[in-house]
């Protein structure tokens, strides 16, 4: 499979291939690089390649990603805060969170959230990203205090906060209307909410992985609601697990159609799931993770399916690895994700990639590939480019 990635020219080398391969599928990578957007059935047929139609998906993912985005690949630099692991939904998928009596449980208080938002910011951070489990006895307003407490810490700050399941609990637990709450947290600093707790929006598939999380049309008032208040959201799929292929185009097909609606997904974000240690795992209703074939299919396919409608497809780096996402950087994506500094859900679920990635990292990873590191805001601002691996770093161009 190495040698897919190692051909310069995406849209001369698909050329050569779309003869070869079967016809059906040449007729769809051709209609993918035109105007018009793939229907359900056309994801479904393209769900379902291997081998030679698998590479050249890739290839016309790859196309429409530097027809889109030009050679820049992305980055920013985040400190995840996870402010508490207690939790008492009990999904299936996680082995993130504890009980309240367990001595591996954490609740940071509100003095450490704004010490962890300074360190970050002292260490060239724009943003931090701000989720936590849901503990019993959580005070009606702690996400609204932890939001003042980071804006006090740092006011300058990006701070991305909050899945729909958190929200969902903080409107349970302060009795508020959906909109009020949201705009009682964007009044306390609040500038973007993570899209996480989406898994696979079907509510079969829910009700094995979470029957107590949040539900498919919750997830969906959260998300619309706050872009009709001016909220992006980030947008993501967890695969790897029960879900099949069918899960995936139909998933990705509904976040488009709320993209049509609304514009106010940034970035669509494909997450890994990790297995190791989850019950869903253990118990035998999972498979052990995705495949590398998996991982290659969902990038590539996202970035033909969300043509035109999100811009940019983002690795999560710290599920696949970094060989890994730099092939899905070959092949359809273009953001290499966070720095994270203190990665905690996807380690405690068995993850080896660690907690943090500096940005020279980031920058070497991406020279690798012969593209162009970008620094960028939340919402994609590019602040610093970095042009040439033989340019020094502190030579980078500073946009701002």
């Amino acid at each position: 499979m190495q040698e897919w990635f190692e051909h310069e020219d995406s849209e001369e080398e698909l050329g050569q291939i779309l003869g070869n391969i079967e016809s059906p599928v040449a007729r769809l990578l051709e209609k993918a690089l035109g105007p018009e957007d793939l229907s359900e059935n056309d994801g479904l047929v393209l769900a379902q390649v291997k081998g030679e139609e698998l590479h050249a998906l890739l290839l016309a993912a790859d196309v429409l990603r530097k027809r889109a985005v030009g050679d820049t690949i992305t980055y920013v630099i985040t400190r995840n805060i996870n402010f508490t692991n207690v939790c008492i939904i009990g999904c299936k998928f996680c082995a993130f969170m504890t009980g309240p009596k367990s001595p591996d449980a954490w609740n940071h208080s509100l003095q450490d959230i704004g010490n962890k938002t300074r360190e970050a910011w002292e260490r060239g951070g724009t943003e931090v990203c701000v989720q936590g489990g849901l503990p019993r006895d959580l005070k009606p307003y702690y996400y609204r205090d932890i939001l003042r407490a980071i804006r006090e810490a740092v006011p300058q700050i990006h701070i991305h906060a909050f899945s729909p399941m958190e929200i969902i609990y903080g409107i349970e637990k302060t009795g508020m209307d959906l909109r009020d709450y949201l705009k009682m947290l964007r009044e306390a600093g609040l500038d973007s909410i993570p899209g996480t707790a989406a898994e696979i929006l079907d509510p079969q598939i829910r009700q094995v992985l979470s029957k107590n999380k949040v539900t498919v049309e919750q997830w969906m008032k959260v998300i619309r609601t706050a872009h009709e208040l001016g909220i992006p959201t980030t947008s993501t799929i967890m695969y790897g697990h029960i879900e099949k292929p069918e899960h995936w185009v139909r998933h990705i097909l509904l976040l488009r159609s709320i993209q049509q609606e609304t514009g106010g997904f940034t970035e669509f974000v494909p997450l890994g799931f990790i297995h190791h240690n989850t019950d869903l795992y253990r118990s035998g209703l999972a498979r052990p993770g995705a495949t590398l074939e998996e991982h290659l299919k969902i990038h590539a396919l996202s970035r033909i399916l969300l043509k035109g409608w999100i811009d940019h497809v983002q690795v999560a780096w710290v599920k696949m690895g970094r060989t890994v996402s730099q092939w899905c950087l070959r092949g359809g994506a273009d953001d290499f994700g966070g720095t994270l500094m203190e990665e905690s859900i996807s380690r405690l679920a068995g993850s080896e990639e660690g907690q943090n990635m500096d940005p020279e990292e980031f920058q070497d990873l991406i020279w690798q590939i012969g593209r162009t590191p970008a620094q960028r805001s939340t919402t994609y601002e590019i602040l610093k480019r970095f042009p040439a691996p033989s340019a020094s770093r502190s030579a980078s161009v500073d946009v701002q």
